[in-house]
């Protein structure tokens, strides 16, 4: 009886042992495809919320472009920067992502992936949370061409324009560089096969394209009326009211904390967490600086510290800080700002110089510092990890630099010849400026038919009636 009841136990014990290995070797399972879920879940917040921060963005570039003009202009320009985005949203989805992410067809563009829906199988990450995030940067592309073109061209070839640049012009350049298959960057922390260019939030691939498409755009349609006297001289043309203007830059500089901390695209991991505070940071350093050289650059050259400048200084020292955000420490954030915001203030006198009119200031700002801040990855990038190379002042030699030089090269010259193509076209066709005399009315009554300030224009003085004094009272 003893013998049996000792089996028993023996058995109900191995039992229990096997059911309770089993059981929670199914709990820990269960744990890690929780931990798994709230990892993807993490980051697709991450990025959404980022993006919303970037579409915010479209608030800042219409304040800023609509307080640095005239105020006849404004719902002109209102107009450009809400349906900018509206078209780039609509052509993104439709053929830009899939040219930008599709499969590659020699490194150079993507070829599926277009009119992209709604899969509720999908793994990991959802594809139009991805989407989402890199359709606020199209949105960004197209509405810089705005500034540098703003007070003179037509409503309806500037839709043209928007069109195109976030269909064709800058989804390629998104091929090149970030689809993980284009010719410029194959693939994340390494140069294997490919150039090895580095950007990591777009210094390049957005604010270089915007740029280079400003530059065309403003050669093209030539100066705004009274911008140059007959002897070549510049006048200024000021703004109608810095407030917009200044909080259209905060507006801006807000939603830059999508734009960089956005572009890590993760926020599940102490890796991930690390990087988005050392881009952060980076991104309020080079803000700061660039704010501080472009008004000290002012007070020494003119004698008075300029606002509208300083605030571009702002807007400088966060484009040349967007590509190399991750890849370097502070004190290089600190210097790459500090040049930015005096490349601000140079670059706007040889654009007046060479009598270009640029009325926001939308070439200095995105093209030089876009330009500059990619640059300077290839100079002062110390994080090897995520570069694959470390930049010139850190002991890795030219190798970097000479792929930030080809990328810099490439983009600019598929940017310019396109868009130049695509102004030209539109000039000899539709026509791609207003003509004088709406110029010199406003775009508001001449495009739009309406005017964002009604009750500062004064209506016809009434007629005197007869025998009733209109002197004030005594």
């Amino acid at each position: 009886m003893k013998r049996s009841l000792r089996k028993w136990g023996i058995g109900i014990a191995g039992a229990a042992g096997i059911w309770f290995a089993l059981s929670g070797t199914a709990f820990a399972q269960d744990a890690a495809a929780v931990v798994e879920d709230h990892a993807v879940a993490l980051d697709a917040m991450w990025l959404l919320v980022a993006a919303f921060l970037v579409f915010f963005m479209q608030a800042g570039f219409a304040l800023l472009e609509a307080g640095f003009t005239r105020s006849k202009n404004t719902v002109n320009i209102l107009m450009k920067n809400l349906m900018d985005f509206s078209v780039a949203a609509l052509t993104f989805w439709a053929i830009g992502w899939g040219l930008a992410y599709g499969t590659s067809a020699g490194g150079f563009i993507g070829t599926d992936q277009f009119f992209i829906g709604y899969d509720a199988s999908e793994v990991g990450v959802p594809l139009l949370a991805s989407w989402l995030f890199q359709v606020v940067f199209a949105g960004t592309a197209a509405t810089i061409v705005s500034g540098a073109m703003s007070e003179r061209t037509k409503f309806s070839s500037y839709l043209i324009f928007s069109a195109v640049i976030t269909l064709i012009i800058y989804p390629v350049v998104v091929h090149w560089v970030w689809s993980g298959s284009g010719w410029l960057n194959t693939y994340s922390g390494s140069t294997e096969g490919n150039w090895g260019f580095t950007d990591f939030a777009g210094s390049t691939v957005v604010h270089s394209v915007g740029g280079w498409a400003a530059l065309m755009g403003a050669l093209i349609l030539g100066p705004r009326l009274g911008r140059f006297a007959a002897d070549g001289k510049p006048r200024a043309i000021p703004g109608h009211n810095i407030a917009l203007g200044a909080l259209g830059v905060f507006i801006l500089w807000l939603g830059w904390y999508g734009f960089n901390p956005g572009s890590q695209l993760a926020f599940s991991s102490q890796a991930d967490a690390s990087a988005i505070a050392l881009v952060a940071v980076n991104t309020t350093l080079a803000a700061a600086a660039g704010a501080v050289t472009a008004m000290l650059t002012t007070w020494i050259m003119k004698g008075k510290p300029d606002i509208s400048m300083t605030l571009n200084g702002v807007i400088g020292g966060l484009v040349a800080i967007t590509a190399p955000c991750a890849y370097v420490g502070p004190l290089a954030a600190v210097i790459i700002g500090l040049v930015a915001g005096s490349l601000i203030v140079f670059s706007a006198d040889w654009m007046e110089k060479l009598k270009i009119d640029d009325p926001v200031g939308a070439v200095p700002a995105h093209l030089v510092n876009g330009v500059w801040g990619t640059l300077a990855v290839g100079l002062f990038a110390t994080i090897e990890g995520n570069t694959g190379t470390l930049g010139l002042f850190a002991g890795g030699g030219m190798t970097l630099l000479i792929a930030q030089v080809v990328g810099v090269l490439a983009v600019g010259l598929w940017t310019v010849g396109l868009s130049g193509a695509l102004f030209l076209g539109i000039k000899m066709t539709v026509g791609l400026r207003v003509s004088a005399e709406e110029e010199e009315a406003g775009l508001d009554v001449g495009e739009h038919g309406s005017l964002a300030y009604p009750d500062l224009s004064l209506p016809e003085p009434a007629p005197a009636m007869s025998g009733v004094s209109h002197s004030p009272a005594k």
